[in-house]
């Protein structure tokens, strides 16, 4: 069966060549994908010379990056509203975007809709580990988070570890400052203790200098937190090994050393790269809506494909849905 994905291909940075080049990338390497570029048909390729599988929606505006949301509703022609609406008219199983991510999220919400039981949407994504990997949940979309959305994404994130990472029964941490109960805001308080009287894997608070070990499978924490967790982490990472490059060619002796650890070098780099992970999902929206980051090149792009294939072929929203149903009215 052919999965159908419209890529906003106005959105990001690097758009349109990016998105393009991806799409083509994607079309080429996935047989049973059929790529929907959505935009403004005089700044796409003729679709005489695109592969088979990728075509065209025309899609009149953009929605720029630093433009207020609130446009989006006076923007219904723009290209991240056409390419979630080709969703709800099932005429797409999935759309991709490197664009405005609240624009991104207010088009899933008016179009899609939520989940029953989940108020807000939040933005995953599978944080490297020494384990193979965690959940993060959220990394920007909710700058601020009540009690009970710390619950509800703690759901969202330990379906979200089952089905991307295979994990049974996940753990789940709360990020705070301190493993205490007691400690954090007010919020983090009572969400600690909704999560401690609930049925999922609740292990406790989470610091964050811990992330990295793997011992906890799901890490919930607020939008603004989470995303200032990922971005230190990609700065960290770039700078420690632009140091490691620095030392280990310091000299001759060092220079030969280099050409042996190499290999475990480049494997490590490829870990913390956030363009061999894609894109992230928006879940709690009744469809599936990836986000990529605003300058993701073609690479980016058709790992995020990959990435949405998977989310697709494993049913990922209807479980999501079942698993809400029965946490929410048990």
């Amino acid at each position: 069966m052919t999965v159908r994905i419209a890529v906003d291909a106005m959105g990001g940075d690097l758009a349109p060549d990016a998105l393009v080049q991806g799409s083509i990338k994607a079309a080429a390497a996935y047989s049973d994908v059929q790529i929907i570029l959505v935009g403004q048909r005089e700044k796409l390729p003729a679709e005489s010379t695109l592969p088979l599988n990728v075509v065209i929606e025309e899609a009149a505006s953009v929605m720029a990056m630093d433009e207020s949301v609130e446009n989006l509703r006076k923007k219904r022609d723009s290209s991240i509203w056409v390419a979630t609406k080709m969703v709800k008219e099932g005429r797409a199983d999935a759309v991709i975007s490197a664009g405005s991510t609240g624009a991104q999220m207010a088009a899933a919400l008016l179009l899609l809709g939520r989940i029953p039981g989940i108020t807000r949407p939040g933005i995953c994504t599978v944080f490297p580990t020494l384990k193979g990997g965690s959940v993060l949940f959220d990394i920007g979309a909710n700058l601020e988070l009540e009690p009970e959305q710390y619950l509800q994404f703690a759901l969202l994130g330990k379906v979200a570890a089952e089905m991307l990472l295979s994990r049974e029964n996940p753990t789940v941490g709360l990020l705070n400052n301190g493993t205490e109960e007691h400690k954090g805001t007010d919020k983090l308080v009572a969400a600690h203790q909704l999560l401690k009287q609930s049925r999922l894997n609740f292990i406790g608070n989470y610091e964050a200098r811990e992330i990295m070990s793997g011992n906890c499978d799901v890490i919930v924490t607020d939008g603004f937190t989470g995303n200032a967790v990922l971005k230190t982490s990609e700065g960290l990472a770039r700078t420690l090994l632009s140091l490691l490059k620095q030392e280990l060619t310091a000299g001759v002796m060092r220079k030969i050393g280099a050409a042996l650890v190499m290999p475990g070098l480049k494997n490590l780099k490829e870990m913390l790269d956030y363009k061999k992970i894609g894109g992230a999902p928006l879940l709690g929206v009744n469809g599936i809506s990836v986000v990529c980051h605003g300058s993701s090149d073609a690479e980016t792009i058709k790992s995020a494909v990959a990435q949405t294939l998977k989310l697709y072929n494993s049913n990922f929203v209807e479980q999501l849905r079942k698993q809400a149903a029965d946490f929410f009215n048990e």
